[in-house]
């Protein structure tokens, strides 16, 4: 058998006091990202349909999977490698390609994404494979499960890029299938059979950190979207009014997450038995739906920005009460797995939104959007306090 070659500069170190430290060339990185996430809202916002809502909502389950397997990946691999950073480099270059293509993705600019998505996610896959190689042959053999689904997926990926209308929507969602049934399956391969979540060891704080950082990257999007819209506007009394709703919306946003739903991850995920488990159920699927509900927030805040006052339109309407509604579930399903206990802040806001919903017809956007936020705020309130008594808790059911 041939001797395995140990190169441990291309590891990230473990179980020391900065290893789980997030580098500047991540945070470099997530600019690709940030520019993501803005061509998704804009491109909700100039095709605000039904049709427009399910194309945006692929495209972000899309966009969100290339960056969470990428955190997988620099999770294992050094930032500081040489190697790994050329591969970063050569991803943010994809990435540009990719997300330049979003907003003519289901138009003519269908091939460029499906190519640049598919070379985005193999590409980084296959020199992961290569890395580990050199000293995690376990890990090794689990990026090659994933290599193989990646593959499969790519083919839809492509294909769907070469056609037009519903059969381009048909092969990209199967595509989006295999990508998010295929964890759930333990990447199973014939021959090779399928991981465990003991195979996938994490350094739980790094895990954390990035999914909070994606997070900082979405609500960054609606402070760019919220302060170019009102620079353009004049300045009178309602617009003035609407720009303070919307930052004190984003920034309950912020507050809901760090102060409750990050500092429970982080509690139960650095103290778990097997935190590939959490990281798999928890930073991987719920951060998606996390990350979509501050795009629709950044979307409502264009509309109330441009529109303040007169009649409110139904679909504005869902907007503004569903993007909190949806940000309010997420955090709230994260907290259920990460610690099995029952989010009531978040359900009591879902409540209040709820009824706010009852009679938003009699409402202009200000009104509702300001009542909205005002939810928002109490959830945060009310959550910090949650937060520090479920902290306090030693993990149990994780091991």
């Amino acid at each position: 058998m041939a001797q395995t070659h140990h190169r441990p500069e291309l590891f990230r170190s473990r179980g020391l006091s900065d290893s789980g430290k997030v580098s500047f060339i991540e945070l470099f990185f997530d600019l690709i990202f940030v520019f993501a996430v803005t061509q998704l809202s804009h491109s909700l916002l100039e095709n605000f349909t039904w049709m427009g809502a399910l194309h945006t909502a692929m495209l972000t389950m899309a966009i969100w999977w290339a960056w969470n397997y990428t955190t997988w990946v620099i999770n294992w691999l050094s930032p500081d490698a040489l190697p790994v950073r050329i591969m970063l480099f050569s991803l943010m270059l994809i990435g540009l390609v990719m997300s330049t293509s979003i907003p003519e993705a289901f138009e003519h600019a269908g091939l460029y994404f499906g190519i640049s998505y598919a070379a985005f996610q193999i590409g980084r896959t296959a020199f992961t494979v290569w890395a580990l190689g050199h000293g995690a042959p376990v890990n090794q053999i689990n990026l090659v499960r994933i290599l193989c689904w990646l593959i499969l997926s790519g083919v839809f990926w492509v294909a769907g890029g070469t056609q037009e209308g519903e059969v381009r929507l048909a092969l990209w969602g199967a595509a989006l299938l295999i990508d998010y049934v295929a964890p759930s399956l333990g990447f199973w391969v014939p021959r090779i059979g399928r991981s465990t979540a003991e195979d996938w060891a994490v350094e739980g704080s790094h895990m954390a950190e990035r999914a909070g950082l994606f997070i900082i990257i979405a609500l960054g999007e609606s402070i760019i979207v919220m302060g170019a819209t009102f620079a353009g506007l004049e300045r009178n009394a309602e617009t003035v009014l609407a720009f303070l709703v919307s930052f004190l919306g984003t920034v309950s946003m912020w507050w809901i997450y760090f102060e409750t739903t990050s500092r429970i991850g982080h509690h139960y995920i650095v103290n778990a038995r097997v935190p590939g488990e959490l990281a798999r159920a928890a930073y991987t699927y719920t951060h998606l739906l996390l990350a979509g509900g501050i795009v629709l927030s950044a979307v409502a805040d264009e509309f109330l920005l441009a529109h303040p006052a007169g009649h409110l339109d139904q679909g504005v309407a869902l907007v503004i009460l569903g993007s909190p509604a949806l940000y309010l579930l997420s955090n709230a399903i994260f907290i259920w797995i990460v610690s099995r206990m029952f989010a009531v802040p978040h359900a009591t806001g879902l409540v209040a939104l709820g009824a706010l919903a009852a009679f938003s017809h009699a409402l202009s956007p200000l009104v509702l959007s300001a009542l909205a936020v005002f939810v928002l705020l109490a959830v945060a309130v009310w959550g910090s306090r949650f937060s520090s008594r479920l902290c306090t808790l030693v993990p149990k059911h994780h091991g």
